[in-house]
């Protein structure tokens, strides 16, 4: 340990990051301009070339910084696990998806630690960031890094501390987040420690272990799911009752104490809030455990996308048109404001939804020139104009980019569905969520 905190506290440790999606990229870069050299591991080849031109494909990310770290050699990409004999610290940041049942699928995370096993330097800490399942770090990970007689808190260290990327938060970043450490042991906490304080400046808080941690990540975005399902029911009721939710929810915010605003929508997207407490889910069932409020604010957020089709089909009809002989804009594919991520957007399922009523469609986001739907074709969003608002029976606001012209919208659309309460202005040609 002593020769590993050494290395660190010199900035002399090589840094290898398995895995350069959102959550990697923003760490590996933080990490190599604070003074370490970077290995990037990814098995897309496309993403290995970009960096190594110095070209960013997240947003989050400083162009800039990045092409500084590349130029002055301080990171580097590839594809050859290999490389790994070289790394004393790696960081495990790849994707940890649901199969089609909704279980947790930790096949990125095995590969990692087995290339990990295969390739590591002794002594060395390993450090799991990707969101999954209380236990993985130390009944999953640990046997696996243990096969070829390491000894964890010895010769290996191991810890989880959970990532926090919020995509498109422009104050919170990687580097100024606050972040959970769960060590194996109490020396894996301490070097995790260690070297997260010498690149991040968001500060540490060391909990008992990881299994803890992977907990304390499933509650952050429990707590979201549970509320957004809550507030989105409110809504669907709301607008039986004819009364306006977002109306209601300002009229809440002015309590000054134990009241938190959440504002529905057509439905989650990202990566986390729609996936990760289904990592619990399913965990809490080997407890005889059935978390019955998750599920059920799992479903309401699920079904959104449903009502807003549903409620479409209401609005054609009360202008005399169907979904087949109407022509309808869907105004953002990104699953939030102003990002280019789409992953489990709720548009995707709006789409696929209107696609099968036969209903024509045309995507406007600025932020996307084209996605994959859920029919795995490849669609081209287009330009926001005036005229192609005037041709269309019905503008489906998804996003409230704020590149969306609110006033353009309002004077050239003919109806109005906006679900995220981009246009402030009362008019009859708009209806709320």
């Amino acid at each position: 340990m002593d020769s590993l905190k050494a290395l660190i506290q010199k900035k002399e440790a090589i840094i290898g990051i398995i895995g350069l999606g959102y959550v990697g990229l923003p760490i590996a870069v933080d990490t190599a301009s604070s003074g370490y050299h970077v290995i990037g591991f990814d098995v897309q080849s496309d993403k290995i070339k970009l960096i190594l031109e110095g070209k960013n494909y997240i947003k989050d990310v400083n162009d800039k910084e990045l092409d500084k770290c590349v130029k002055e050699e301080q990171l580097i990409a590839t594809d050859d696990f290999s490389k790994l004999t070289s790394c004393d610290i790696i960081l495990i940041c790849v994707p940890t998806p649901l199969d089609r049942y909704f279980q947790p699928n930790i096949q990125y995370i095995l590969k990692a630690s087995e290339d990990i096993l295969k390739y590591r330097k002794k002594p060395s800490l390993v450090v799991l960031e990707s969101t999954t399942y209380p236990g993985t770090t130390e009944e999953v990970i640990k046997p696996i890094l243990e096969k070829d007689g390491s000894k964890v808190g010895k010769d290996l260290f191991l810890a989880f501390s959970p990532e926090r990327v919020d995509p498109g938060n422009k104050k919170y970043k990687t580097k100024n987040i606050p972040k959970v450490i769960g060590g194996c042991t109490k020396k894996c906490s301490e070097i995790s420690s260690i070297f997260y304080n010498s690149v991040l400046t968001g500060g540490i808080y060391v909990v008992s272990n990881p299994r803890t941690a992977e907990m304390e990540k499933l509650l952050e975005n429990t707590f979201r799911l549970v509320n957004i399902g809550l507030v989105n029911e409110m809504a669907v009721l709301a607008d039986k009752m004819n009364i306006n939710i977002w109306e209601v929810i300002e009229a809440a915010k002015t309590k000054p104490y134990g009241f938190m605003p959440f504002y529905p929508g057509p439905g989650l997207g990202g990566h986390c809030i729609p996936i990760d407490p289904y990592y619990l889910s399913w965990k809490a069932k080997e407890f005889h455990f059935q978390t019955t409020l998750i599920e059920a604010a799992g479903q309401t957020n699920q079904e959104m996308a449903e009502y807003v089709v549903k409620k479409i089909g209401l609005i054609l009809n009360n202008n005399k048109k169907s979904y087949a002989n109407s022509k309808i804009i869907l105004m953002g594919v990104a699953y939030k404001k102003d990002i280019d991520d789409y992953r489990e957007s709720p548009t995707l399922r709006i789409h696929q939804l209107l696609l099968e009523l036969k209903a024509e469609i045309i995507l406007i986001d600025p932020f996307i020139k084209n996605f994959k739907g859920l029919d795995n074709n490849i669609y081209k969003t287009t330009e926001l104009k005036s005229s192609l608002l005037k041709k269309y029976d019905l503008v489906v606001i998804i996003t409230d980019h704020t590149l969306f012209d609110q006033k353009e919208i309002l004077d050239n659309a003919n109806i109005i569905y906006d679900t995220r309460n981009l246009i402030k202005e009362k008019s009859d040609k708009v209806i709320k969520l």
